[in-house]
């Protein structure tokens, strides 16, 4: 009996060292080359270096020129025609100044709108480093004789103080004008 084991075990090891070459080469054919990779890295390289296409002012038409008013528009114009084009018509509605006005008037509200949110993250953001730097110096057991410690909560304290009386004024403005214009509602004309 051993030795048909013996014979088992002497044909599955002649079989298994003469397969291991063959698999060993079959993985070294399917695998690419050293060069072959290099080649493709720096194939892939020299696509990768080649810039986007962009998009500017360079590449796209500038819009025509608008035409012009009239013939005259070249020759200096007369100080009575200037006041003549400064007014309106006689006819005209007094609605489209009252328009341009209130566009204004929006367009400063937006703005001083925007100052606001931004000044108030302002706040919100000193607020918090002075909440973490109070909780830091508070944290030292010796903070008592921490002088710069403290100079520098009074220094952050002193800017926050100051970041809210510009939020407080910008406010302020807001209000201003926000109810000139919510008091000029449109009216309704008159047959």
């Amino acid at each position: 009996m051993s030795a048909k084991i013996f014979r088992l075990s002497a044909l599955v090891l002649a079989a298994f060292s003469f397969s291991v070459p063959l698999f060993a080469q079959q993985q070294q054919d399917d695998a690419p080359s050293v060069a072959e990779a290099a080649r493709r890295a720096r194939q892939q390289k020299q696509e990768a270096a080649k810039p986007a296409h962009v998009i500017d002012n360079d590449v796209i038409a500038p819009a025509p020129a608008a035409p012009a008013a009239s013939p005259n528009a070249s020759a200096p114009a007369s100080p009575s025609s200037d006041a003549n084009a400064a007014k309106p018509p006689e006819g005209a509605p007094k609605v489209e100044a009252d328009k341009t006005d209130d566009e204004k008037k929006n367009a400063d509200i937006e703005a001083l709108k925007q100052q606001i949110a931004d000044k108030l993250a302002k706040v919100n953001l000193q607020q918090r480093e002075l909440s973490l730097t109070q909780d830091t110096y508070l944290s030292n057991p010796d903070h008592e004789h921490d002088k710069t410690g403290k100079e520098k909560l009074d220094s952050m304290q002193s800017d926050l103080t100051q970041l809210q009386s510009d939020l407080t004024e910008l406010q302020a403005k807001l209000a201003a004008i926000a109810p000139a214009l919510d008091e000029k509602a449109p009216e309704t004309p008159k047959p």
